[in-house]
């Protein structure tokens, strides 16, 4: 199974969308059209990389648009990327989601309206979200079949965000990391590193500090599946229409049983409506900055 990208409007502006074909060429929804799972059996999962390691623009799957294309994420007006909280720069992992769909078992989403009985905090309505902590500086849009390895529980204005950490299957050290564990003998320092990062990365736009769920503590490989396949069941729910989407768009083009599911040809109207790819702007020169304070 294999999957392609294909690019609207301007890089660095607003229009910018980045839409996705399955291996017929045909467009696809990555939230609801992507098969959770790359390999049931062996929990291994399909993982949808937005933001390429090192890279700051805050690209995301458009969970409110037709077929789900990744844009950047827009903030008063303003196209967003994230600050380089010294000594970070950029996104130190690939970073990503966790998507579904096959005609059966599809994707993962973190339900606004269930209180977690863990963190005690609803989700935060958006697709679960992974951190792979591979060698490799992958590509926007890339979709990667990852293991998982553990998580961190997040709150975000009041809202469970779970980060998931995996390892993509391709990555040459991938058999030496299975769990949470590995991750901090294998790479010292990264774990720490990654709650450092999401505690300050929004200190620049004048918001507080994150708080985290466990006291910032790492959950390990069972616990994260088991989220990851709890969120994946609110899912279900959301894509039958058993619980209200709200502003969410369930377009899809592969679960024949929802009252989502669309046409390819309407599909590829839904894309042709778009600008065409055209030359990208310059990000501004502020991207670069570093930004430092006192913890």
């Amino acid at each position: 199974m294999s999957f392609t990208t294909e690019e609207r409007g301007r890089p660095n502006t607003a229009e910018y969308r980045v839409f996705f074909k399955d291996s017929a060429g045909k467009h696809i929804s990555p939230f609801h059209d992507i098969p959770i799972y790359a390999s049931e059996e062996e929990n291994i999962f399909h993982a949808v990389v937005e933001v390429p390691r090192w890279t700051n623009a805050k690209i995301e799957i458009a969970t409110k648009e037709p077929l789900n294309p990744l844009k950047q994420d827009i903030k008063k007006g303003n196209l967003r990327y994230v600050a380089n909280v010294f000594p970070h720069k950029g996104y130190i992992w690939n970073y990503g989601a966790i998507p579904q769909a096959s005609a059966s078992p599809p994707q993962t989403w973190e339900d606004p309206n269930h209180q977690d009985s863990d963190t005690g905090c609803c989700g935060d309505n958006d697709p679960i979200d992974i951190c792979d902590i591979g060698n490799k500086v992958c590509s926007r849009g890339e979709v990667i079949k990852v293991k998982v390895l553990g998580t961190l529980a997040l709150i975000d204005e009041g809202e469970t965000d779970w980060k998931v950490i995996v390892i993509n299957t391709d990555d040459p050290d991938a058999a030496e990391y299975n769990d949470i564990d590995d991750v901090r003998r294998n790479k010292p320092g990264y774990l720490e590193a990654t709650v450092d990062w999401f505690r300050r990365y929004k200190v620049p736009d004048g918001k507080p500090e994150n708080q985290f769920a466990f006291n910032g503590d790492f959950k390990d490989r069972d616990f994260a599946i088991k989220t990851v396949k709890d969120t994946h069941e609110f899912w279900k729910a959301l894509v039958s229409k058993k619980t209200d989407a709200g502003e969410l768009n369930c377009t899809n083009t592969s679960i024949t049983d929802s009252p989502f599911c669309c046409s390819a040809a309407d599909a590829k109207a839904t894309v042709q409506s778009t600008s065409a790819l055209g030359a990208e702007d310059p990000a501004p020169s502020s991207v670069d900055n570093w930004f430092y304070y006192e913890k």
